[in-house]
């Protein structure tokens, strides 16, 4: 009878443990399926994000092209603003999906969402609402020559909002742009300069910041 209790009893302690494997088995799936809905969201808000920033740059680029043909001048200060508008409202939904690199070197005196540097991505929506900014009915630029800097925005958008959304980095939830591949994020910040260089070539009246993003600067706290 005694050796019938003790089998008894490490039947009892194997299966207890077998339940405990198999509970925490199960914990681990459920934690990867809501992962894996989480990133699902994330990623389906970024997208319906990006996808009405292509149509505003779009529309921008369309804004630049036709202004000269504008019937009034009031028609054209009505869609200029309401261009500013649309593209001012991205640009800080943006922050939601895209956080500023290196919150820790850069702007310490500034709000949390505005510490650091901006994104590439986000930096292509600052550069083509500037432009639009400094557009005229008539004179500057030319239609055309507006546009096409625009569009060059739009693209650099268009590249990394599907680096952003790549399957093969499906693993990284949250913090992927920051990790992105060094490569990659040096060419997206160098392709933000050269932009942000014309600008301020095409707009030399324009003040932009020109801390560099790879030389940690002194910084005074609030």
């Amino acid at each position: 009878m005694e050796n019938i209790g003790t089998i008894v009893t490490v039947v009892s302690a194997i299966a207890a443990v077998l339940g405990a494997l198999a509970s925490r088995a199960e914990t681990r799936k459920q934690h990867q399926l809501r992962t894996e809905q989480l990133r699902q969201s994330i990623d389906s808000a970024s997208l319906d994000w990006g996808n009405t920033a292509i149509e505003t740059l779009a529309s921008a680029a369309m804004l630049a092209r036709n202004r000269h043909v504008m019937d009034s001048d009031r028609a054209f200060q009505e869609a200029r603003a309401d261009s500013l508008t649309n593209l001012s409202t991205l640009i800080d939904r943006g922050r939601m999906f895209f956080p500023n690199l290196a919150p820790d070197r850069h702007g310490l005196n500034k709000d949390g969402a505005y510490q650091g540097f901006r994104a590439p991505i986000l930096d292509s929506l600052v550069w083509a609402h500037e432009e639009v900014h400094a557009l005229t009915r008539e004179g500057g630029p030319t239609s055309e020559d507006s546009a096409a800097f625009i569009d060059a925005c739009r693209k650099l958008l268009v590249s990394e909002l599907q680096a952003h959304l790549d399957p093969r980095r499906m693993d990284q939830l949250l913090g992927r742009y920051t990790k992105q591949k060094q490569k990659h994020q040096d060419d997206a910040i160098s392709r933000s300069g050269a932009l942000r260089d014309e600008l301020l070539t095409r707009r030399p009246d324009l003040s932009i910041d020109f801390w560099n993003r790879d030389t940690p600067k002194p910084e005074t706290q609030p």
